[in-house]
Order: structure tokens, then C-alpha cells, then sequence
């Protein structure tokens, strides 16, 4: 009777399972039995990259954030221009400044050839921009899977749904509200700019207009940042650590030496002064709420069961 019982809690289980795919919820076992080795062909992937340029492991983290604000996490951001299709690469937060898509084409070609025709563009981002953050020394999170591809992009929506280098406390509040992801949410992810390279032209009002800056920073980042031309010349995000994960980018914005308008905003005598104390203070902390509120943003939105399709090329639609 007992083998009965727990037989039938199995079948009731796996019926939950069957269920949960249905009404799109994803599962960290999506791909368990029909691509058994995919985490660690993107994690070989990403490593091959990081150890080529260990900028990569924030570009591909970029990457995850930028599609999954633009009608949720479908790998829309992938899909290339062409003459009858307008996809978000060239609209104005990413044009000149989303990178790492070869990266991604480079292991979308390995799961292809162990696994043909199964595993989304948008899963294989979602497990790289994981990678990447371990691969800097950051923490790990457990990956829902499950997501499709989109068919469609909108290069409209990129340029209204992502948040600006210039926004207030307010309009990133609001921004990371529209996806269901609350202040909390915004400021740990805001974290992720402890890795990275910004554009002078992102933070140029900043270093030159800001009076919430520490003037021995700001003239640092002028020297290589002139207030007219060459903004395309580059600043690390964090400038004490750049290509480690870790909370010196809290401990930057206490000091007053944010990069961007956007990042001091988060220490600017407003509601986030707290809690950016804390994580400056507590890597740990920071470390925990920025896994939880990854896997949160991985959720926006996804596209699953027939929604959408299995992309063979993440630069075309099939």
C-alpha cells in the first residue's frame, strides 16, 4: 500500500511538473534528460571567453539585462537587423554598447552540436550572464530554464523600457517598478556595475555637472573624458576593482565616486543611503539579494510551452 502511495505522490508530483511548464513557470531541470551537459558547455564557453577578455563577463551580464527589460527575457536583443526586420541592437541604450553577442553565437554553436534544435538563445543567455559573474568571483544562483525565443523585437521598446545613465532615484525606481521588481531589486542590481566599462558619454554630466562627486575623482575621469569628443574613450564602472565581483562599487558611492548619475543617485541622501551602507559593509548581503534578484529579473516576462520557438541561429528568427 505504502509502494502505492508513493507512487501515486510521484505521478502527482510529475503531473505538477507537467503543469507548471504549461502555465509558464520554469524549472532549473528543464533540460535535464533532453540536454544533460548544457551547463557545462556554457560554462566552458564562458570561461574560454573571461579568460580571452574578462570584460566579457560583464558585457554578456549587460547583455542578460538589457533583453530581459525589453518584453521580458526572450532573447530578442540577439536578433539582427535586416532589410524588412528592425531589431533592438541599434536602438539608442545599446547601439555602440551592447557587446558580447559573437560570445554568445560561440555557444549556442556547441549546445547545437550536442543538443540539436532545443535549448533557447534566451536560456543560453540567462546561464552565461550566471557564468560570468562566477568567473569574476561573484556568486551563483540556480538558473530557472525554460524560456523561448522570440520571433519579434522592438527597437522602441529598448529605447523607453531601459533605464538611462542620466536617471533620479525616482525614474530607476519607477523603471525597475514597471517590471515588478521593487527599490530593493534596483539597488542590488544596480551592483552589477562592480564589473564593467562605461562610455565617457554615459557619465560626462556626471563628472563635469555633478556637485555629489568627489572632486579629486572627478577630475581623475576628466582627464581621459574631455568635455567635448572622444566618447567612445572608456572608465571602469568600479574603479577600485573592475573585473572582480564584489561590493567595492557600494563602497565607491559612499566615498562619492560613482561613475555614472545613476549610480550616485543610489547614495544621494535618498531611500537607498541604508542599504547601500550595508553592502558596502557586507559583501555577503550583497552577494545573497543580488542572487535572488537575478533569478527574480530572469522571470520577466518569458515566452514558454508553444509561445515563440527553439531559435537554431540567435541572430534569425527560423
Amino acid at each position: 500500500m505504502a509502494t502505492t502511495c508513493n507512487g501515486f505522490v510521484v505521478l502527482c508530483f510529475l503531473s505538477l511538473l507537467a503543469c507548471a511548464a504549461i502555465n509558464g513557470q520554469l524549472s532549473p531541470t528543464f533540460y535535464s534528460s533532453t540536454c544533460p551537459n548544457l551547463q557545462s558547455i556554457v560554462r566552458s564557453g564562458m570561461t574560454q571567453a573571461v579568460n580571452r577578455e574578462r570584460r566579457l563577463g560583464a558585457s554578456i551580464l549587460r547583455l542578460f539585462f538589457h533583453d530581459c527589460f525589453v518584453n521580458g527575457c526572450d532573447g530578442s536583443i540577439l536578433l539582427d537587423d535586416t532589410a524588412t526586420f528592425t531589431g533592438e541592437k541599434n536602438a539608442m541604450p545599446n547601439a555602440n554598447s551592447v557587446r558580447g553577442f559573437e560570445v554568445i553565437d560561440t555557444i549556442k554553436s556547441s549546445v547545437e552540436a550536442a543538443c540539436p534544435a532545443t535549448v533557447s538563445c534566451a536560456d543560453i543567455l540567462a546561464l552565461a550572464a550566471r557564468d560570468g559573474v562566477v568567473l569574476l568571483g561573484g556568486t551563483t544562483w540556480t538558473v530557472p530554464l525554460g524560456r523561448r525565443d522570440a520571433t519579434t523585437a522592438s527597437q522602441s521598446a529598448a529605447n523607453s523600457n531601459l533605464p538611462g545613465p542620466g536617471f533620479s532615484l525616482s525614474q530607476l525606481i519607477s523603471s525597475f517598478a514597471n517590471k515588478n521588481l521593487n527599490a530593493r531589486d534596483m539597488t542590488v542590481l544596480s551592483g552589477g556595475h562592480t564589473i564593467g566599462l562605461a562610455r565617457c558619454v554615459s557619465f560626462r554630466p556626471h563628472i563635469y555637472n555633478d556637485t555629489n562627486i568627489d572632486p579629486s575623482f572627478a577630475s581623475q575621469r576628466q582627464q581621459s573624458c574631455p568635455s567635448s569628443g572622444g566618447d567612445n574613450n572608456l572608465a571602469p564602472l568600479d574603479l577600485q576593482t573592475p573585473t572582480t565581483f564584489d561590493n567595492k562599487y557600494f563602497q565607491n558611492l559612499v566615498a562619492h565616486r560613482g561613475l555614472l548619475h545613476s549610480d550616485q543617485e543610489l547614495f544621494n541622501n535618498g531611500s537607498q543611503d541604508a542599504l547601500v551602507r550595508q553592502y558596502s559593509t557586507n559583501d555577503a548581503a550583497f552577494a545573497s539579494d543580488f542572487a535572488a534578484a537575478m533569478v527574480k529579473m530572469g522571470n520577466i516576462s518569458p515566452l514558454t510551452g508553444t509561445s515563440g520557438e527553439i531559435r537554431l541561429n540567435c541572430r534569425k528568427v527560423n
